[in-house]
């Protein structure tokens, strides 16, 4: 037994530590703090009643080890003791976790949000339209969220379909997404960096592939990049980009996505204007690489099964690593 505890030990501490991707111990903002100090409390409030019931039974044992089995006895010692252990010290332990839980959900001021981004969860991808102060437009992208670090980001948050919910655990905590209805929810990230989330609602077959990034920039860095994803998707540059916009345009991908600058306008699918600069395909289930492109685009459903993205098997080897390098070169 011991050494299966020394084996799981560091395991454990790499699950909970305040750096791992999913960890609810960070104090990367205000939000994930207060949630952190909750936790932490809670913890430790289970760990000091455990030993205190574990004292209480050895206690027992050893004491009625001395008595004579026969004796039965309800004293007003022992109708005591099940007052305060049964009554008193849980109403006090649920009481401090109450009042404690209460201040971590408290609400404090926020400043006035910097960009608001409509939220629409979807079966199994994030629709993200940004509404920025300062730029002329409005844009769409896709399951990488970026915000300005010290800065509040409003994220309006629906859903196309089922229930999901939307958790960046180093940042905020979780809320529902639920269909007719928009949750609102505020990030305002201390630290610059890139926040994993996922859903945290069972919402079908790929719900474990439903993941995003927040990536937290400095200002000029985040506009820099809003900017730019207000322009139109990369012109070809090559024979081979040529080739594959060509069929990009006038093959089956038209119809379900969008490339601003081309007569791809179709909604049902992720917008690709700038789909190479992200860093992961499918809602964070490839890493973003042309290998990775080619095989989502032949055979998706063998990558992510039950996904709405069909299997294209009407290109040859050509025309797929065409249509591969076009795609990657929408940065």
């Amino acid at each position: 037994m011991s050494r299966i505890l020394r084996g799981s030990l560091p395991v454990l501490l790499a699950a909970t530590g305040c750096d791992a991707p999913l960890s609810i111990f960070s104090r990367a903002s205000d939000s994930a703090a207060r949630i952190s100090t909750l936790g932490w409390f809670m913890i430790i409030l289970s760990g000091v009643i455990y030993i205190g019931v574990m004292a209480a039974m050895v206690a027992a044992m050893l004491r009625n080890r001395r008595r004579n089995p026969a004796d039965v006895d309800l004293t007003e010692r022992s109708v005591g003791w099940i007052v305060w252990g049964g009554a008193v010290m849980p109403a006090i332990a649920l009481l401090a976790t109450f009042v404690v839980g209460v201040a971590a959900m408290g609400r404090y001021p926020e400043p006035r949000p910097a960009v608001t981004i409509r939220v629409t969860a979807k079966q199994w991808w994030w629709q993200l339209d940004y509404e920025v102060p300062g730029l002329p437009n409005q844009f769409r992208t896709a399951n990488e969220i970026h915000i300005p670090v010290g800065k509040s980001a409003r994220l309006l948050l629906a859903s196309s379909d089922v229930i999901h919910s939307f958790w960046v655990p180093r940042l905020q905590g979780k809320l529902d997404v639920i269909p007719g209805e928009t949750n609102d929810l505020r990030l305002l990230a201390r630290k610059p960096g890139t926040y994993s989330g996922a859903c945290a609602e069972f919402c079908g077959t790929q719900h474990a592939h439903l993941g995003l990034v927040v990536v937290a920039e400095d200002w000029v860095s985040f506009a820099q990049w809003g900017a730019h994803e207000l322009t139109d998707g990369a012109a070809p540059h090559d024979s081979i980009t040529l080739m594959g916009q060509r069929l990009f345009v006038t093959g089956p991908c038209a119809l379900c996505h969008a490339v601003r600058g081309t007569p791809a306008r179709a909604e049902i699918g992720p917008d690709l204007t700038h789909v190479g600069g992200r860093a992961s395909l499918a809602a964070g289930t490839l890493r973003n690489t042309l290998g990775n492109l080619a095989g989502w685009i032949a055979n998706a459903q063998s990558l992510k099964p039950g996904s709405k993205m069909p299997t294209m098997t009407m290109y040859s080897g050509a025309e797929l690593r065409a249509l591969a390098t076009y795609v990657e070169s929408l940065k």
